[in-house]
């Protein structure tokens, strides 16, 4: 059975950080492609950042180097760091894995407000 696990979800005042954490099982980790999506009310879910097996990485335009994407194929592990949080980065943070195939977790509540 295939599972993502996302941790590290909250609230944070505007320029805080955060670190979201995913882990996986039941996947060969290692091939796959990993992702942070984000969903806010009312908008379509949107890439975050990705990162295929070789360690390439790609991220949505409204990132402007304030986040980083990285992983541990040790752990099952990918992470997103995000520095320099703005109240429109509000949503919900979906992790996502692919090789040929979907898997998402069930998602974690990141809130920037003062």
């Amino acid at each position: 059975q295939v599972q993502l696990v996302e941790s590290g979800g909250g609230l944070v005042q505007p320029g805080g950080s955060l670190r979201l954490s995913c882990v996986a099982s039941g996947i060969r980790f290692r091939i796959y492609t990993m992702g942070w999506y984000r969903q806010a009310p009312g908008k379509q879910r949107e890439l975050v950042a990705r990162i295929v097996s070789l360690g390439t990485t790609n991220y949505g335009d409204f990132v402007k180097g304030r986040f980083t994407i990285s992983r541990d194929n040790a752990k099952n592990t990918v992470y997103l760091q995000m520095n320099s949080l703005k109240p429109e980065d509000t949503a919900v943070y979906y992790c996502n894995g692919y090789f040929g195939v979907d898997y998402w977790g069930q998602g974690t509540q990141v809130t920037v407000s003062s």
